[in-house]
């Protein structure tokens, strides 16, 4: 499995590390909405129709990988991880497959910050980063938590004086003491 630590091994010597998150849990609420309701289905079904083996095995089998499907699902949400370097915007994902899509800040052009009713009440949104008349692999990240913050450094780091951004470490104005 992609332990998060191991996101580290994709950074360059010369990239530093400025976000590492995962998706918000409510990318998860479909996913257990649909299975709470097949479990539920299963036990209408169990309750309802004449017991039998054929019926209690069907039910218990179809509810075991209602389960276990889910169970993957998680898995594979809980190892995701949307990783922003001072280089880069990185999604790392996968279980037996790793997949690192990756999209170099300086091919940006466009950053676009949206948030949904539902984005604002559980505190989730949609980045979408564009470049110069292309169609990255990152072009557009939902469900990302704490967009407000993440969508300032990505700014900074964008658009900001190169090298000195509050991202970096460092402020793009020096304060002058009086």
């Amino acid at each position: 499995m992609l332990a998060p630590r191991e996101i580290d091994e994709y950074l360059l010597p010369t990239e530093r590390r400025v976000i590492r998150v995962r998706m918000h849990w409510a990318v998860m609420a479909k996913d257990l909405t649909l299975t709470g309701l097949f479990l539920l289905l299963m036990v209408v079904i169990q309750t309802y129709l004449p017991s039998g083996v054929l019926v209690d095995n069907l039910t218990f089998y179809l509810a075991l990988a209602a389960v276990l499907r889910f169970t993957v699902i998680t898995i594979l949400w809980w190892i995701e991880r949307i990783v922003i370097t001072d280089k880069r915007v990185m999604l790392a994902q996968g279980i037996i497959t790793h997949n690192v899509g990756m999209m170099p800040l300086s091919k940006v052009t466009d950053l676009t910050f949206q948030r949904t009713l539902g984005g604002r009440i559980l505190g989730y949104g949609t980045i979408v980063v564009e470049s110069a008349g292309q169609i990255q692999a990152l072009n557009k990240i939902e469900y990302m938590p704490r967009p407000e913050e993440i969508y300032e450094a990505l700014s900074e780091l964008i658009f900001g004086e190169k090298g000195r951004t509050k991202a970096t470490g460092m402020l793009a104005r020096p304060r002058l003491r009086k």
